[in-house]
């Protein structure tokens, strides 16, 4: 088996995303043969070399597992907290496979979030080329107007970029209405923060799909496995995403 860049072994070994291994990297918890590694550049060969995470041997997952959970309010979703919080994996008992959060969900956020230790397939999702729409269901705090909801379909200035095209409806009237959102980005907070733009604030938001995988029955806290056919689609969802050429957010 040819050598490979650490982190990418980190990944598919199912020990957390790309990006997280090349932090777990630089802070010194690595160790190729005895020796700590720092540099991201780095190689090694999981079948030949002797790979430990914080003194843990990894090993090539046995299984590919993949996962959809439904993260409860106030859960991070992260492998572990230094403040002591909840985390979405200590939702996973009887799951056998070391497995790792797909991107992320805000704390006061909810809803769908996919978990595996295939990491080719995990940064693909998170890759911003892929653009898979996900789906959110938000309770905010009074109602847009019919000009505001044109502008949120169109994108509005976030931090000096515009975000790409969204779609929204109205799902409910009331004092205190609740909208459905797709977005084909996902910039930190940002439904959060387009509805500030307007002065509103976000009482309640859920995801309910990601690509073509829904969230479906199950309730905070539960999580279920995909079927094959679940997995097939949200294959065939990235590479058709993946082969589209990637949009320019307007300036």
């Amino acid at each position: 088996m040819p050598e490979e860049r650490l982190q990418k072994i980190l990944s598919q070994a199912g020990v957390a995303s790309r990006r997280q291994s090349e932090q777990y990297i630089v802070e010194g918890r690595v160790t190729v043969n005895g020796k700590t590694v720092t540099e991201l550049g780095s190689k090694a060969d999981l079948m030949v070399d002797h790979i430990k995470v914080d003194g843990r041997l990894l090993h090539a997952p046995k299984r590919l597992t993949y996962l959809v959970l439904y993260k409860p309010n106030n859960t991070v979703t992260t492998v572990s907290d230094p403040q002591g919080r909840p985390t979405v994996m200590q939702l996973l008992k009887g799951v056998k496979e070391r497995v790792y959060p797909v991107g992320r969900l805000d704390y006061h956020s909810e809803g769908l979030l996919l978990m595996t230790n295939d990491g080719d397939m995990a940064n693909a999702i998170m890759s911003a080329a892929t653009h898979l729409p996900k789906t959110y269901v938000v309770k905010a705090n009074g109602t847009l107007t019919e000009e505001q909801q044109e502008q949120f379909r169109r994108g509005v200035p976030l931090s000096g970029k515009r975000t790409m095209p969204a779609e929204l409806k109205l799902l409910r009237e009331a004092e205190n209405p609740w909208y459905e959102v797709v977005l084909n980005q996902g910039r930190n907070q940002q439904i959060r923060l387009m509805f500030k733009h307007f002065g509103l604030l976000v009482e309640k938001l859920r995801r309910v799909r990601i690509g073509p995988i829904e969230i479906g029955p199950l309730k905070p806290g539960q999580y279920r496995h995909m079927d094959e056919e679940e997995v097939r689609k949200l294959k065939r969802a990235i590479e058709r995403g993946g082969a589209k050429p990637r949009r320019k957010e307007a300036e």
